[in-house]
């Protein structure tokens, strides 16, 4: 078992800000998810990634290095030129087809130079958003932003110009932190019902009730990292009911 020393987490919340700043919704002071069955663990105590453990690279690119994942951003925005398409940047992506409905998941990052980590759900089978994403956290040092992408999508049909219509209900949220990059922090996602529930470091940080986190069929579980030397370690996944 491998040992991390974490950091402090600096909370900062929303009676921090002026009061004319947006209002974030309250975050729940304790657990909403209740643990039942583990699903999947990984430590990645080996020297290569394999596909032992049902990984599949989404974006590249991603590696085990000294016992951890490692992500690496590959592709970034480019123009069209000398008879080549423009390429349109993206976070190095992984994923796995872990069915879930609610769940709990578990591990610890660093940002290193990276610019976010995030863990994602998705239904590839699900055509009404961009490559069936549902709901997603992205964790960088300065905040955490919960997003209802299935909601968005709705809300917002790819293709439509113009300003967006406003949304029924919160889509995303985001709230500050202050993260050292270079030090390891734990982190869990709860997500039940139509809620997702974010700690860090054991303290919660960020909470978003949707329509879009209820979609039923979370069939697959992605994680990403945008820049360079984002690491991830010791992650599980659980299922879970919500806490009565």
């Amino acid at each position: 078992m491998k040992f991390r020393l974490l950091a402090p987490l600096l909370l900062i919340t929303a009676s921090t800000f002026a009061a004319d700043a947006p209002k974030l919704p309250p975050i729940p002071a304790e657990p909403t998810a209740k643990k039942k069955e583990l699903l999947f663990s990984d430590d990645f105590e080996r020297a290569e990634l394999g596909k032992d453990k049902g990984w599949a690279i989404v974006v590249p690119k991603f590696s085990v290095e000294n016992g951890e994942l490692k992500g690496t951003q590959m592709r970034f925005d480019a123009p069209a030129k000398d008879g080549k398409a423009a390429v349109k940047g993206h976070q190095a992506v992984i994923g796995n087809d872990i069915p879930t409905k609610n769940s709990v998941i578990e591990f610890r990052f660093r940002l290193g130079g990276a610019q976010s980590v995030t863990a994602e759900f998705d239904d590839r089978n699900f055509n009404g958003s961009h490559y069936g994403h549902l709901c997603m956290a992205r964790i960088a040092a300065d905040k955490i932003i919960l997003v209802d992408q299935k909601g968005l999508a709705v809300a917002r049909p790819e293709g439509a110009t113009g300003e967006p219509p406003t949304p029924k209900g919160r889509k995303n949220v985001s709230f500050p932190l202050s993260l050292d990059p270079e030090a390891w922090h734990s982190f869990m996602l709860e997500t039940v019902g139509d809620t997702m529930r974010a700690s860090i470091d054991g303290k919660p940080v960020a909470f978003l009730q949707s329509p879009g986190i209820a979609h039923p069929t979370k069939s697959k579980v992605e994680f990403g990292c945008m820049g360079k030397g984002g690491c991830l370690d010791n992650l599980k996944i659980w299922n879970a009911e919500a806490v009565r």
